[in-house]
């Protein structure tokens, strides 16, 4: 297993889970589970002990070790610099050991058998991943500025759809000059990376930017974190370089073209960082200078923000495989709870996953008519 030389480095001093100001749990799947070894250093041990024939795999294993949601608090609070940032790496490699075993939660198995089937996790047709513009005059990629990448979730979930066409609708008004794909692309494979299934992924990314290049693809906008985080970090290793940038930092250089006006709401917003923009690609201020460019809104930060960010539990295929459940412990709800109490109407997102999970989550808690879930975009056309 890749990496397992530095798993006896761990000796389960517990930052890994908790912010930085040790004020509550910041680990999505100790968070819903409370047992250590569903902790980032409960993995580690338990790795270890499986690789020295010490323990065997088994069902509760494998949810263990597949229901990390990559959200990367281990890496930015863990004590240790020489292995810190390796740890998503170790996690990782350990998922595609089991992968390459054929030992993996049913859950884990339905999603990738659908990517690998369909291009997608939903199980559809890849001539119907536009069809979220068919109410909008959006060209077909051809020599605009940008692509707009749509990532799987706002292609085919409904929530995200709509995500989808309130970005492409502000990008327009911005002045910003992109075109869509008409359904050739697959996945971006952010999250069948972070499962561990490499071959699946590279099979994916270099599907992508094969049809990337013969369009004469160099810039990138991306609707979710997730597929900057692949395009960006993980394509250029398989030949697809292109300058990459998730929406809110191209529409937060594109300010200038926008004019906003009072609403007279005075609405109190709070901000949830999505895992993928902030700790896992240092941009935490982007969504804020969006938010911030509103008259008349106030902005109040949750207790746990930028990088002490309390995870949604959708990373890492969880808003497929749901293996962290959706218990009152669950990191959905407990973010939806500590955003209601910071008394803001509005819980702004910027990343589709994040939307579903945390509208879902406010609907169970109750809080959909106190408190609703709007991605950057849909507060600032409010304003314009």
């Amino acid at each position: 297993m890749k990496h397992e030389d530095i798993l006896h480095r761990c000796f389960r001093c517990g930052y890994c889970k908790l912010p930085s100001n040790y004020t509550d749990i910041n680990c999505p799947a100790y968070q819903a589970f409370r047992f250590e070894t569903y902790s980032p250093g409960g993995r580690m041990w338990l790795l270890r002990a499986w690789l020295n024939n010490e323990i065997s795999y088994s069902r509760r294993f494998g949810e263990i070790m597949f229901s990390c949601a990559t959200c990367g608090n281990c890496v930015e609070q863990c004590a240790f610099p020489n292995f810190k940032d390796l740890l998503l790496e170790v996690f990782a490699a350990g998922k595609e050991a089991f992968l390459d075993a054929g030992q993996v939660p049913a859950p884990v198995r339905d999603y990738l058998t659908k990517v690998q089937l369909h291009g997608n996790p939903y199980g559809k047709p890849g001539k119907k991943r536009p069809q979220w513009a068919a109410v909008l005059d959006i060209p077909v990629f051809s020599d605009q500025d940008f692509l707009f990448f749509v990532d799987d979730v706002g292609a085919f979930d409904t929530r995200g759809q709509e995500l989808a066409r309130s970005v492409a609708i502000l990008l327009k008004q911005a002045g910003i000059s992109f075109g869509i794909l008409s359904g050739e692309e697959v996945s971006d494979g952010n999250d069948v990376h972070e499962m561990g299934e490499t071959p699946l992924f590279e099979k994916l990314a270099r599907e992508n930017i094969e049809i990337f290049n013969q369009k004469g693809v160099q810039k990138i906008i991306t609707l979710s974190p997730h597929s900057l985080h692949a395009i960006k970090n993980h394509y250029p290793a398989l030949g697809g370089s292109y300058q990459v940038v998730h929406y809110t930092q191209l529409l937060a250089f594109s300010l200038g073209g926008l004019k906003f006006q009072s609403n007279r709401n005075n609405q109190r917003i709070t901000f949830h960082d999505p895992c993928y923009l902030g700790r896992r690609n240092w941009d935490y201020q982007s969504p804020r200078m969006l938010l911030k460019a509103l008259p008349d809104a106030q902005i109040v930060e949750m207790d746990r923000n930028q990088k002490n960010a309390f995870c949604c539990g959708g990373g890492g295929g969880n808003l497929f495989t749901d293996l962290l459940s959706a218990e009152a412990d669950s990191p959905g709800r407990v973010r939806v709870r500590e955003a209601a109490e910071t008394g803001a109407d509005v819980l702004a997102v910027a990343c589709p996953l994040c939307a579903v999970m945390l509208e879902d989550a406010a609907k169970v808690e109750g809080l959909e008519n106190r408190l609703q879930v709007k991605e950057v975009t849909e507060i600032m056309a409010d304003y314009l």
